[in-house]
């Protein structure tokens, strides 16, 4: 109920923007089945589950669950200041659309390389117990932010939510981080029961979704510089 309000908020908030905007790096008219590839990739579940899991190692069930919940909600409280900001920043500082879907492409390709990369590495377990640490400090940070509200998927909002022509796209965006937001609770709250299941395929996955990260945030930067005139 909080992250529809919250959306429902910048939804509004992003209602009193003009009208018309011009086409940036991510498509203008792009479909619901595409905006939702898009913001589920950015800000959807399969990078979290990893994360969760070992923050949460050691942790009784309760402790887990409020994890999650207070998590959520912090980030449902980051995409709110996104929402309303977003706009507002871009009119103050008179940056163009393309160049924010430039700035978020940039992100997106070189943290998905990294990610990609670093999965060649042999890195040593380590255990981080959420003992060592209270429940808040870390559900701000490091899992509402950077993990489950990555600063590529704040960018990909705010250009989505810029270029939505008029108010039903800017809802259809915002149900859509709704089911995005909602479905990462669920993850966190099973990630328990199926850690034995998804743990053989999370690497596989991962793999492959950061191939399609990297080539996503390649085509972002291409149209956002053919929407700059530069290509």
């Amino acid at each position: 109920m909080v992250v529809i309000l919250i959306v429902a908020a910048a939804i509004q908030t992003q209602a009193l923007a003009a009208e018309h905007v011009p086409a940036s790096g991510i498509s203008e008219g792009l479909p619901p089945a595409q905006v939702f590839t898009l913001l589920f990739l950015m800000l959807g579940p399969f990078k979290i589950i990893g994360p969760f899991a070992q923050l949460t190692q050691g942790a009784d069930k309760r402790a887990a669950q409020r994890l999650a919940c207070v998590s959520i909600a912090f980030a449902s409280a980051a995409l709110l200041v996104a929402g309303f900001l977003g706009r507002t920043i871009l009119d103050s500082y008179l940056i163009p659309v393309p160049t924010m879907a430039l700035t978020g492409g940039l992100i997106l390709s070189l943290v998905a390389l990294k990610n990609l990369l670093d999965q060649f590495q042999i890195q040593p377990a380590a255990d981080q117990p959420l003992a060592a640490a209270p429940i808040m400090k870390v559900a701000i940070m490091p899992l509402a932010f950077p993990t489950i509200v990555t600063p590529y998927g704040i960018a990909a909002l705010v250009v989505l939510m810029a270029v939505s022509p008029d108010l039903e796209a800017r809802w259809t965006v915002g149900g859509i981080v709704v089911a995005i937001m909602l479905g990462n609770l669920v993850i966190m709250l099973l990630a328990r029961r199926i850690m034995p299941v998804i743990g053989v395929v999370l690497p596989i996955l991962g793999a492959v979704l950061g191939v399609v990260q990297v080539a996503l945030g390649l085509q972002i930067i291409q149209n956002a510089l053919v929407a700059l005139g530069v290509l």
